[in-house]
């Protein structure tokens, strides 16, 4: 069927879309909290992330905006003729500066409710109908005295009203939080972006927390881009960055993992759709921080075997494996060792042990395309290795007709039919021709 006129190039924007169809059902109805500086208000690009924003709404995210206004205070104390003080990289906001801060941050969260209340027809927020709620939703202390300095009405997070801010969200509200905070007593504090977005993460159990770096992108020290951290990585990756919101946020990220929040980004506002790209792809375009790896090496299950098959195809037809029928497959499921990334099998292997030559061949070795050169080949190869030596097994085998050079140089050295179990050599394909190749297992 010829391509219908004007489609031609949309090929990948379908593929895409169909590759983001699992993370939008999995994102449906959890919570994310979305935190931006005031820098980001005076991008002249703002207005994307406003419908990225909306885009996330309208696929049933819950979400709360955390904003800050730094720039948007500086501006009024350089107007005011005054000079900002900081320590330890928090204002000391007297009374004066509190008033430029309540300032500021009236007008930054008008701006905002504005931007999402557009729905102008021909634009991505047509028809949107966003609802904005905003309030005293954050108990704030003061922060006291820091290196002998009194920081005055500078203050720290004690709470979050989370049943408050639930309760909109239940309503099909998008919540709007402020770096200010409120006393019992009635007092006003200035508060940090960072501490809000992260407290308000915890507290509502947020399934994501996400970080927009007004400037930078998401890299270490050396200028390479960091994809994974578990939360204690990044902790020892953030004493070599240079100053920056990579250096900022990334603690606060750690933080929130290690506190509940199931994962933590950050993602450049460099990068044109940086947020979607970050949340509906597999590789994303940012830092994702978890409070453990994401990637598993677990025993398969019969839920896996479409996912194992769809992994092996490509090397059955390439003519690398032998072809398993899903008869087969199923019931021989419990012998594949998987590897899973975010939800997703991108690795397999199989142990098929002969105990009475105590010995084990390690088949169906394979890795996604997309995640080929990480060493998960080699993790793979590894698991099947513990799993041999739990089953009291002594050497490992495989049979290969295109890889053997890959499994000699990580120990195998090339034997021959002779070297297979009896019983796994009366089973050789003697037309196929594949090369034995045996490793001897050393004690765990």
């Amino acid at each position: 069927m010829p391509a219908a006129p004007g489609l031609t190039d949309m090929s990948g924007f379908v593929d895409w879309f169909r590759a983001a169809a699992p993370y939008i059902h999995a994102f449906r109805g959890k919570t994310f909290v979305i935190a931006f500086g005031g820098d980001a208000m005076l991008r002249e690009d703002f207005v994307d992330l406003v419908h990225d924003i909306n885009l996330l709404h309208a696929l049933g995210v819950r979400l709360v905006l955390a904003h800050g206004v730094r720039p948007q205070v500086e501006e009024r104390l350089s107007a005011s003729g005054s000079e900002p003080q900081y320590v330890q990289g928090k204002r000391v906001t007297d009374a004066d500066t509190l008033e430029h801060v309540k300032d500021a941050v009236g007008s930054v969260r008008v701006d905002i409710e504005s931007m999402l209340s557009v729905g102008l027809p021909n634009t991505p927020m047509a028809g949107a109908e966003i609802r904005v709620a905003s309030g005293n939703y954050v108990t704030a202390q003061p922060a006291g005295v820091v290196d002998g300095v009194d920081l005055l009405f500078t203050g720290e997070v004690r709470k979050v009203a989370a049943d408050a801010i639930r309760s909109r969200l239940d309503a099909g509200e998008i919540v709007l939080v402020s770096p200010i905070g409120y006393s019992p007593t009635g007092e006003v504090f200035n508060l940090t972006l960072e501490e809000v977005a992260t407290a308000a993460a915890i507290d509502l159990k947020a399934e994501k927390l996400v970080f927009i770096l007004d400037h930078g992108r998401t890299e270490d020290a050396r200028g390479r881009p960091v994809n994974r951290l578990t939360a204690g990585q990044a902790l020892k990756l953030v004493a070599d960055l240079p100053e920056g919101d990579m250096k900022l946020y990334l603690p606060y990220a750690a933080r929130a993992c290690k506190k509940g929040v199931a994962k933590a980004h950050l993602v450049s506002a460099d990068v044109d759709g940086a947020l979607l790209m970050e949340l509906f792809t597999h590789e994303g375009v940012g830092t994702m921080v978890t409070r453990q790896s994401v990637e598993v090496m677990r025993a398969a299950s019969i839920d896996d075997v479409g996912a194992v098959m769809q992994l092996i195809e490509p090397l059955e037809q390439a003519g690398i494996l032998v072809h398993r029928p899903r008869e087969l497959l199923e019931q021989e499921i419990e012998r594949f060792i998987v590897a899973e990334l975010d939800g997703r099998l991108i690795g397999c292997v199989a142990l098929y042990p002969f105990p009475d030559a105590q010995a084990g061949e390690m088949a169906c070795l394979a890795v996604h395309a997309d995640f080929q050169g990480g060493g998960r080949g080699e993790a793979l190869m590894h698991a099947v290795e513990d799993a041999a030596r739990e089953q009291g097994l002594t050497r490992l085998f495989v049979l290969t007709t295109r890889t053997a050079h890959w499994f000699i140089e990580r120990g195998f050295v090339l034997g021959g039919p002779d070297d297979l179990p009896a019983a796994r050599k009366e089973m050789y394909n003697w037309q196929r021709r594949s090369k034995v190749l045996v490793k001897t297992l050393a004690a765990a």
